[in-house]
């Protein structure tokens, strides 16, 4: 793409990136970019033009900008799953990636950068410091608190982990190779995604509903039906927009109080 570049340059390549199933989000980040670019330089952006902006907006009407949400793993789901998970070192892992996962409504990013310094276990439950994270990009650290279980309990899980992979220097949650033996390596994105995944499907779930977000989504869902409300619930994700977690809340309480019920 020439620089500076003519308004009908960017109109046409964003309207290849929409017929080719680029999500509207990222389409209007890449035209963000672009716009940044031309700004940086000092020179006229073309996404400031009519025509980029004529573009965009037909992009939205005929794509839609509601977000493709995963299926939450609510608190009976994950129970489902977890109940599957072996005896087996990975499969003690995987419960306690599940259960911590959902319990401290993690992202999958800021799940694998979790090392055994960041776990600090007290009689209440679980400390733990969030290094970095989305909402978090200068690595002020974020400090949020686990609440043991009574039956699936995340912190116990979490402890029998480490203590069986005999873990105190790396990770906290570690790749097991094939050999069982356990790696010095975190586990990748896409693996905790893979792990949700593979234990929905073995839960009779539709597995593709499913995803790495799943477990965030799933304790906010649980939580709000439980009756906690948005301030107690940012305690716990992080979320900078509160937006966000009220449309968990307004979720569970659709059908709290309605005008019509009893009508009919």
């Amino acid at each position: 793409m020439a620089f500076p570049t003519e308004p009908e340059v960017v109109a046409a390549f964003l309207a290849a990136q929409a017929d080719a199933g680029v999500k509207v989000a990222t389409i209007r980040r890449r035209a963000a970019a672009i716009h940044f670019r031309h700004a940086s330089a000092q020179v006229e952006s073309p996404t400031r033009s009519m025509l980029v902006a004529a573009a965009l907006k037909g992009i939205r009407r005929e794509l839609g900008v509601a977000p493709a949400r995963k299926a939450p793993a609510t608190a009976l789901r994950l129970v489902e799953m977890v109940r599957l998970c072996p005896a087996t070192l990975q499969g003690v892992r995987d419960r306690a990636l599940l259960l911590l996962g959902f319990a401290g409504a993690f992202r999958r990013s800021e799940l694998v950068a979790l090392n055994v310094e960041d776990l600090e276990v007290l009689p209440q439950g679980l400390k733990v410091t969030i290094r970095r994270s989305k909402t978090d990009q200068e690595g002020a650290g974020q400090v949020i608190a686990i609440a043991r279980g009574e039956v699936h309990c995340p912190v116990a899980a979490v402890q029998y982990w480490l203590q069986v992979a005999a873990i105190t220097m790396r990770p906290a949650l570690c790749r097991v190779r094939k050999s069982g033996r356990v790696g010095h390596e975190a586990l990748s994105d896409r693996a905790v995604a893979d792990i949700v995944n593979g234990y929905a499907k073995r839960a009779g779930f539709k597995a593709e509903d499913f995803s790495g977000h799943s477990l965030r989504a799933g304790f906010l869902t649980s939580a709000a039906e439980a009756g906690a409300g948005v301030l107690k619930l940012v305690e716990v994700s992080r979320h900078r927009s509160l937006d966000t977690v009220r449309s968990y809340v307004r979720s569970a309480e659709l059908f709290k109080d309605h005008a019509g019920a009893g009508l009919l």
